[in-house]
C-alpha cells in the first residue's frame, strides 16, 4: 500500500486535530454481499504519516471483510462541539508484534486480559483516501445566532464544510 505522509494535504491538519480527541469512531466495512456494517472502535493513534490505527481481535467479521474488501469508512462525532468527520480509506490488519508492542496500553487489557502476547492481538491500518468534515461553533451559541438570524434574515447559520483529498 502506499505510504505517502496524509497529513501534507491541504485541509488535513485541521482534519486531524479535530479528531484526535475523539476518542470512539464508527468503522464501516462491507460484507461478501456488499452490505455495509459499522460498529464503534476505540481510537488508538493517528501515526506522523497520518494513518490511523485500533486495536482489534484476530478473528472477527470486521477483519475478514476488510481481507475480501479493504475499502472503510470512519464517523467521527462530537456533538458537545458540533464537529463531525468522516474519513475513507483502505484498511489493513496487521500483526507484527513490534507495532503491537509500540502501541500497546494497559488500558487495551480491558478488550484483551490475556495481554498483548495473545495470538488474537491485531492492529487494524487505516490509510486515508478521502475525508470530510463539518465544524461549527459552539452548539449553543450556534443554536441562539442561529434563531436570531433566522428570524432576521430568513437565513440559518453556516457551518464550516471542507472535502479533503488524503491520497
Amino acid at each position: 500500500m502506499h505510504q505517502g505522509n496524509h497529513r501534507d494535504h491541504e485541509g488535513a491538519k485541521k482534519l486531524f486535530d479535530l479528531v484526535k480527541d475523539i476518542k470512539v469512531a464508527m468503522m464501516t466495512t462491507a460484507d461478501q454481499d456488499g452490505k455495509l456494517y459499522s460498529r464503534p472502535m476505540w481510537s488508538q493513534d493517528i501515526d506522523e504519516n497520518g494513518d490511523i490505527w485500533f486495536f482489534t481481535k484476530l478473528h472477527t467479521p470486521k477483519t475478514a471483510e476488510i481481507g475480501k474488501d479493504n475499502q472503510v469508512n470512519l464517523a467521527y462525532s462530537d456533538p458537545s462541539s458540533q464537529t463531525y468527520v468522516s474519513i475513507a480509506g483502505k484498511a489493513e490488519i496487521v500483526t507484527d508484534q513490534a507495532i503491537v508492542d509500540d502501541k500497546w496500553s494497559e488500558s487495551m487489557k480491558t478488550w484483551f486480559p490475556n495481554g498483548k502476547d495473545d495470538p488474537e492481538v491485531a492492529l487494524i491500518r487505516i490509510h486515508p483516501e478521502k475525508g470530510e468534515y463539518w465544524d461549527s461553533p459552539n452548539a449553543t451559541a450556534l443554536h441562539i445566532y442561529g434563531y436570531v438570524k433566522a428570524a432576521l434574515t430568513g437565513e440559518s447559520p453556516k457551518t464550516e464544510t471542507k472535502k479533503v483529498d488524503l491520497a
